[in-house]
């Protein structure tokens, strides 16, 4: 390649194939972004690619790359987007232990990697590096292992996806310390224990005012999430702060009551408690959630009557409570006139690339 002025290539949604290792980017020295996403690309990233010292994004996700990321990327001192799941990467540890030394790194999307590892849960592995994170994506990955503690360190941390892994332990204290988290999804796990109360006290979800403040600026390359889990059709976001507010954590094994402190998150848009053993009643403190459009309880053991609060709900355009024991009338405002307790719409995902339309990818 001897585009020596050339700033962005994209040759993402494409059918190209053969070893990346193959390709020559040492001429590219002006290249800031570089897209091969869903592709049929095989090997490891070309080490001439780190003589690209002015690569800001990196997206190949979606095709057949292999082995470890190497070393060498922490040569990419300006790089600040990675995306490179749906990929045959391994060793997260060594991954993890590699990236923290990028500095300007603010997405990392790794999603459909390393599959079956551990997740580390060393507290001194991070280090100045990580700490800029403002989304990290290790989704459909099968991890085992916790909640890692050294992601407590991640202060400018937004968004955090670890759905669809074998995560277990409870869900930790220390979320509530990261002040600008406001997108958390931990379904399909096996996480157990109760809801802690400082999940209920997130400082991005309580007011409006310092989740507005965030600093998400706009991302080099799109982030995309799964619409529905019935649909193949993906969001598409160039803004972190674009992301709705939301807690999933469907699918896990918790337990206990639902925290009358949940009235805190005022600015929550999203929530998602399904297919757990919740048990108690549903606090009418729910109905302080005033910017709530979505709300999933269905599938535990909860008991009492649904709270007629609830109709104060204006924005609520998706309730169930299916498969639970609750009684009495169903009393909700005309914006779910057309509601079935049985009915359950599928949770979105994050990925760092559009789902593929081909089923075999």
């Amino acid at each position: 390649m001897n585009c020596t002025n050339l700033i962005e290539l994209n040759l993402g949604f494409n059918c190209l194939g053969g070893n990346i290792s193959e390709l020559k980017f040492s001429k590219l020295d002006q290249l800031i972004k570089l897209d091969l996403l869903n592709n049929y690309f095989s090997g490891v990233m070309p080490k001439s690619l780190y003589s690209c010292k002015s690569l800001k994004a990196v997206c190949l996700s979606g095709n057949d790359l292999e082995e470890q990321i190497q070393p060498e990327i922490v040569l990419l001192k300006y790089l600040s987007f990675l995306s490179i799941g749906r990929n045959k990467l391994t060793i997260v540890t060594g991954t993890i232990h590699i990236l923290m030394y990028l500095e300007s790194l603010r997405v990392v999307a790794l999603p459909n990697s390393f599959l079956g590892e551990e997740l580390p849960d060393d507290d001194a592995m991070i280090g100045s590096g990580f700490q800029n994170i403002h989304l990290l994506g290790l989704s459909n990955c099968q991890l085992r292992g916790h909640i890692s503690v050294w992601m407590s360190k991640l202060k400018k941390l937004e968004v955090l996806d670890l759905s669809a892994n074998k995560l277990t332990g409870s869900i930790p204290h220390w979320l509530g310390s990261l002040l600008s988290l406001f997108f958390i999804c931990l379904e399909n796990n096996s996480l157990s224990g109760g809801l802690p109360n400082e999940l209920f006290s997130l400082q991005a979800l309580v007011s409006e005012k310092p989740y507005a403040q965030t600093d998400s600026g706009d991302v080099e390359l799109p982030i995309y999430r799964k619409n529905t889990k019935k649909s193949v059709v993906a969001l598409q976001y160039n803004y972190l702060s674009n992301f709705p507010p939301t807690i999933y954590i469907r699918n896990n094994s918790l337990s206990g009551n639902v925290p009358i402190k949940i009235g805190r998150l005022q600015n929550l848009h999203l929530l998602d408690l399904s297919i757990n053993n919740i048990d108690g009643s549903i606090p009418d403190e729910v109905s302080k959630l005033t910017n709530l459009e979505s709300l999933n309880l269905s599938s535990n053991h909860l008991s009492g009557s649904i709270p007629a609060s609830l109709s104060s709900l204006h924005f609520l355009g998706s309730f169930s409570v299916a498969y639970s024991n609750l009684q009495g009338q169903v009393l909700l405002g005309t914006q779910l006139q057309g509601f079935d307790a049985t009915t359950y719409e599928g949770n979105p995902g994050l990925y760092g690339s559009p789902f593929p339309t081909n089923a075999n990818r």
